[in-house]
């Protein structure tokens, strides 16, 4: 007798013997059956999941700054917790004996579910690389400028590789249905004129995508680049496909559209460097001794924590009929302490000058003449 098995038919009558000679072992009637199988189906799917968090844990060195393993079950454990029950129970399909009329929707619906998480596992697949690099390249270091770059890079990429995952998904699940692959293949006939409309509607969109694509590689600004836009000094905060957060310092947030940065100027005090010079201005008489206020400079910066060393100036650059305005020039690494290290010397100083030289702070002056004798004597009024 021969065991050959040569055609498909044959395979799937020994499938569903074998299945039915289980159900019958068991004693169950199909509904309990099916029930039992989706059950056990779900199960092995959740402690799979469970399994797979734990041998990653076991693995990752807990005690390093950054666990890649640890990294991949924070962003990856919950679309896994969906992903692996929603396969097994598709797989399982096969040993139900659930009605055709019921198989296709149920296995549809399992089909849409699992293009969703799938596009749900590469987009946070993409932000575990995402963390990575923030470890790799931190943006709150001193010297933080190629870190800068790349995070801004990759959060503009993030999110186009985002919008395209969902596209495709979105695809996928409308392609899986065969009323919605005819009609796509019906509007080839008119995809030139769809395209010039779909053109013009989307003038702005693709504007913002443009501008985007310039923002990342050519990088007029950066994530935490110092900016004054529209009067205002912050910091950039957030880069979107459609518009740019900025940190204002009183942590109010100014929210400017993405095409603001390709079209307008602004100032950029971090593009290349974070080194700052800051101005302070004192207004005294002319009788202070302004080498004096040289000399006082010097000793409050020699052990200052926010002066960087490079820049220590103090000149007159300006007088008026009652003062003379002398400015004072500091710098430091950055922005923020070039603000406190102005605001404490500006402080210093006028305490220097009400305690060593009151007699020299900003005065008016009045000279009294008297009138010169008259040789007439003065006329009697008369009523």
């Amino acid at each position: 007798m021969s065991l050959a098995i040569t055609t498909d038919k044959e395979v799937d009558m020994l499938f569903d013997q074998a299945i039915e000679q289980m159900r019958e072992a068991l004693h169950l009637p199909y509904w309990a059956w099916d029930m039992l199988v989706l059950l056990l189906a779900v199960l092995l799917g959740i402690l799979l999941k469970i399994f797979i968090s734990w041998i990653l844990r076991r693995t990752a060195n807990r005690e390093a700054p950054f666990s890649f393993y640890l990294t991949a079950i924070r962003y990856l454990g919950r679309p896994f917790a969906y992903f692996l029950p929603l396969l097994l129970v598709r797989l399982s399909l096969p040993f139900l004996y659930m009605p055709h009329d019921y198989r296709y929707p149920v296995g549809k619906v399992l089909q849409i579910g699992i293009i969703i998480v799938v596009a749900w596992i590469i987009i946070n697949g993409f932000r575990v690389v995402e963390a990575y690099v923030g470890y790799k390249f931190d943006v709150h270091a001193a010297d933080n400028f190629k870190a800068r770059k790349i995070h801004t890079q990759l959060q503009f990429l993030h999110r186009v590789f985002s919008v395209v995952i969902i596209l495709l998904a979105i695809a996928a699940i409308l392609l899986s249905f065969k009323s919605v692959r005819n009609i796509g293949t019906g509007l080839l006939a008119g995809v030139g004129v769809s395209s010039i409309i779909i053109g013009f509607a989307a003038q702005n969109m693709l504007s913002n995508l443009f501008a985007g694509l310039q923002i990342a590689f050519a990088q007029p600004m950066r994530i935490d680049d110092i900016v004054v836009v529209e009067g205002e000094w912050g910091t950039i905060e957030e880069i979107t496909l459609t518009y740019v957060v900025v940190k204002i310092w009183d942590l109010r947030r100014l929210v400017l559209p993405i095409t603001y940065f390709t079209q307008k100027p602004f100032q950029n005090w971090s593009r290349t460097s974070t080194d700052l010079i800051g101005t302070v201005f004192i207004y005294a008489d002319y009788t202070l001794p302004v080498e004096a206020i040289r000399s006082e400079l010097d000793r409050l910066l020699e052990h200052h924590p926010l002066w960087d060393g490079k820049v220590k100036s103090v000149q007159v650059t300006d007088t008026t009929e009652h003062t003379m305005q002398i400015r004072i020039l500091v710098s430091a690494s950055d922005s923020s302490k070039t603000f406190d290290l102005r605001c404490d010397i500006r402080e210093k100083i006028i305490r220097f000058l009400q305690e060593q030289y009151p007699q020299c702070l900003p005065r008016a002056r009045a000279e009294l003449y008297p009138l010169p004798a008259s040789d007439k004597p003065a006329e009697k009024l008369t009523p």
